[in-house]
């Protein structure tokens, strides 16, 4: 029998909106709609495995792609080089970084996705968004720093017109986007994937000019941050 705190719909059990974030949290590990339901395209080859790490008292969040094979295998986001690399870029270690207390890190898919058959990973399901990333993020309501990874995450928190522009100019206009909310700060950064060597070095503005910024203001959202309340770690 469906708890009466939530909902059914196609054989996809969905909290209520009254309900706590755990509940999300435990929903979303637990959902395979895009496996046995899907809405779009093609259904997951594979078994899903939803990797996210948030908390209710979380004031930094990492909206990034999807997690690649790696992180696929070992449920830990950011758990490859390119975790590394968005490390440094932020200049935290490991125990911030995975301190779900903190830091939350929200996929725009929750799962990985596949690959194409250049074998590249193929984009995040649309799914994740549709059934679970709004009513997710209210759930967060301490957030004061968000970081918007790739064109996919940067279209749904900046909006298609900021998006269209591409990944380099929405990146280019990070100071503005910093500004425009005073209660939520938004850094628009390429992926730190090694495919994006050659544009770290066509593009040393973004080393040299954003990286300073961010740095500090993580350490401004991680000194303002509790450490009760933890859920949902990867």
């Amino acid at each position: 029998m469906t708890p009466k705190s939530e909902t059914c719909t196609a054989g996809l059990v969905v909290p209520d909106d009254d309900a706590p974030l755990q509940a999300y949290v435990d929903a979303i590990r637990a959902c395979r709609v895009c496996r046995d339901r899907p809405r779009h395209g093609q259904a997951l080859a594979h078994e899903p495995r939803p990797v996210i790490q948030v908390s209710s008292t979380a004031t930094i969040c990492i909206a990034g792609q999807a997690p690649g094979i790696r992180v696929h295998e070992s449920g830990r986001p950011f758990n490859d080089p390119s975790g590394a690399r968005l490390r440094r870029w932020m200049d935290v270690g490991e125990d911030d970084f995975y301190d779900a207390s903190r830091v939350a890190i929200v996929p725009m898919g929750f799962c990985f996705p596949g690959w194409r058959p250049g074998g590249s990973d193929l984009p995040p399901r649309p799914e994740c968004q549709e059934i679970w990333r709004a009513k997710l993020f209210a759930r967060l309501p301490g957030l004061t720093l968000l970081l918007a990874i790739g064109g996919h995450a940067q279209k749904w928190h900046l909006g298609p017109a900021m998006a269209r522009q591409g990944v380099t100019e929405t990146v280019r206009s990070w100071r503005a986007l910093r500004q425009r909310d005073s209660s939520l700060r938004v850094y628009p950064l390429p992926h730190p994937s090694w495919h994006n060597n050659h544009w770290l070095k066509q593009n040393p503005w973004f080393e040299a000019e954003v990286l300073p910024a961010l740095r500090a203001d993580v350490r401004a959202a991680l000194a303002g941050s509790g450490r009760k309340g933890r859920a949902g770690g990867a």
